[in-house]
């Protein structure tokens, strides 16, 4: 089911001191200094590469980073950790102390390889864990991973006869997005010429991402993805105990591939898991709750109402009050309710006062306000494709929650489609997919048939979040360098809470969001790239 990369005897034998296995898409990482394991996850999201193949190819033999040394000093079959050891210490410290929140205290770092696109929104579900995922940004999918396209083919279908469909259509909708790479690398080139005093790698790189941005949205739910993880034994057992729950097989078989490479390290850890009593009860539960909710859901017929993109559905009318109310907390020795009655008896003014003391003169977006900004929330409800979905559901400190991916919503087409006369390509691989989702729906269910559907087709999901966490990610979101489209959302979002909510106090603190148009996002980041190389002395791309 999964490709198995080849490598040499002797790059297994390195490897093998590194990783937890050489032949299987979920490995953790082991005896690798810190720095080392955050870097090659950091390179991992912008390349095509595995991270094995990443740490043969540029790191393994970098002096600096002493990689060289410590496989000179392990042998193949002796860890630097000893497990057995960990274990009897773990077992002493929870039957002592029955206390198992030193699992918050232990950490890995895991790779997951070869992912759908579907099975990254379940790995990266956990609040309190490390993501990095490979990006469609810096990348094009229009080579192959062994005998086929980057996309995964589940289980279910092909245990079915829509397999060969299936396959055809991946095939098809991968050929067009090859098509359309061709066209589109030359069109933003010629409408965006390069600048004297760029180099020739900063122009090609955020043309690059410019065309992949464009045409995304023919890549199917099924494109593959590579994810990086670190995260603490609790969250790992947490993640699970979903997993193990899950109605996709490929969900479940990930659970079973990351349950035994965490074995190799973390194995005290991982013991309740698929305990029946313990771990299996947990995920039974999970189990019968989504299942009563999906019969409770269908017996929901209701239509659809019309509505914008983004859609502010609730806030608090007292918000700023409370605000000035939530900043003065930790400086008095009033009780919150208390405050709450002063802060109503304040004039605007002195609220506004207030308010401008606690939010600082913020130097960067970096510059964020204390908790208090935690006291009041907003929801929002929004209907964007799913390729907006994927960056900003890596918000998770927030409340977000996502309906099913399909089809009835409809689709985007890119403006730069529509003028390079491709508009007919994009709309048929909408409608092949759309035929080949409707087909797998009635024969595998809904969950399945998401697999078919490209990041084109608008999915709908709900965000709610405080006004600290509002402030960060419009922000973030809306910088220079972010897609148009979720640019978009996030600035309608923060124009909502100023006109809509009425919240101008806090629409004003948000100082950093850019409600500006740019045409070539990633030129000034590239621009900083690589000036920081120069002033660090790494050699960089040839110019």
């Amino acid at each position: 089911m999964y490709y198995v990369e080849p490598f040499t005897p002797d790059e297994v034998a390195v490897l093998s001191r590194f990783f937890t296995n050489t032949d299987r898409p979920v490995f953790a990482l082991v005896n690798l200094p810190e720095v080392v394991k955050g870097a090659l996850f950091a390179r991992y999201s912008r390349s095509p590469k595995s991270v094995r193949r990443l740490f043969l190819d540029e790191f393994m033999k970098q002096p600096e980073l002493g990689v060289s040394a410590i496989a000179e000093r392990i042998a193949a079959d002796d860890p630097i950790v000893k497990i057995e050891r960990a274990e009897k210490l773990y077992e002493r410290v929870f039957n002592e102390y029955g206390d198992d929140s030193v699992a918050q205290l232990g950490g890995v770092h895991l790779a997951c390889e070869q992912a759908s696109n579907i099975l990254t929104k379940v790995l990266e579900w956990g609040r309190l864990g490390a993501y990095l995922e490979q990006s469609t940004r810096y990348m094009f999918y229009d080579q192959r991973l062994g005998d086929r396209y980057r996309y995964f083919v589940p289980k279910e279908v092909k245990d079915s006869p829509l397999t060969g469909e299936y396959a055809e259509t991946m095939t098809w909708m991968f050929d067009a997005y090859s098509s359309l790479v061709k066209v589109m690398v030359p069109y933003f080139e010629k409408r965006f010429p390069r600048s004297t005093g760029d180099s020739n790698f900063i122009w090609r790189s955020t043309i690059r991402a410019k065309a992949c941005d464009t045409i995304r949205g023919l890549l199917p739910a099924a494109t593959l993805s590579n994810v990086g993880i670190f995260a603490t034994a609790q969250s790992y057992e947490m993640m699970l105990l979903r997993m193990r729950a899950h109605p996709l097989a490929e969900a479940r078989d990930f659970s079973s591939m990351i349950l035994e490479e965490l074995r190799r390290v973390i194995p005290a850890f991982m013991r309740r898991v698929d305990v029946p009593e313990r771990g299996g009860a947990w995920s039974a539960y999970l189990a019968e709750t989504a299942q009563r909710m999906e019969e409770a859901a269908a017996a929901v017929d209701e239509p659809i109402e019309e509505r914008p993109e983004v859609t502010l559905v609730e806030w608090d009318d007292e918000a700023e009050t409370k605000l000035v109310a939530a900043a003065l907390y930790a400086y008095t020795d009033l009780p919150d309710d208390q405050l709450l009655e002063l802060a109503r008896r304040m004039g605007d003014e002195e609220r506004r006062r207030v308010f401008a003391a606690y939010v600082g003169d913020r130097g960067n977006r970096r510059h964020k306000p204390g908790r208090g900004l935690e006291r009041v929330y907003y929801r929002f409800d929004i209907l964007s494709d799913f390729g907006i979905f994927r960056d900003l559901q890596r918000h998770r400190l927030l409340t977000i929650e996502w309906q099913r991916l399909g089809t009835r919503h409809g689709y985007v087409v890119p403006d730069a489609v529509v003028d390079t006369g491709k508009e007919d390509i994009w709309r048929e691989a909408m409608a092949r997919a759309g035929e080949l989702y409707d087909r797998v729906h009635a024969a595998c269910g809904p969950d399945v048939a998401q697999y078919a559907v490209p990041f084109a087709y608008r999915i709908r999901y709900v965000m709610q979040l405080n006004a600290r966490e509002a402030l960060h990610m419009l922000e973030l979101r809306t910088a220079r360098e972010g897609h148009p489209d979720y640019r978009r959302v996030c600035q309608t979002m923060h124009s909502l809470i100023r006109e809509k909510a009425g919240h101008r106090l806090i629409a004003d603190a948000m100082k950093f969001v850019d409600h500006t148009h740019y045409d070539l996002e990633r030129l000034e980041g590239e621009r900083r790239a690589e000036k920081r190389r120069r002033a660090s002395g790494v050699p960089g791309p040839p110019a």
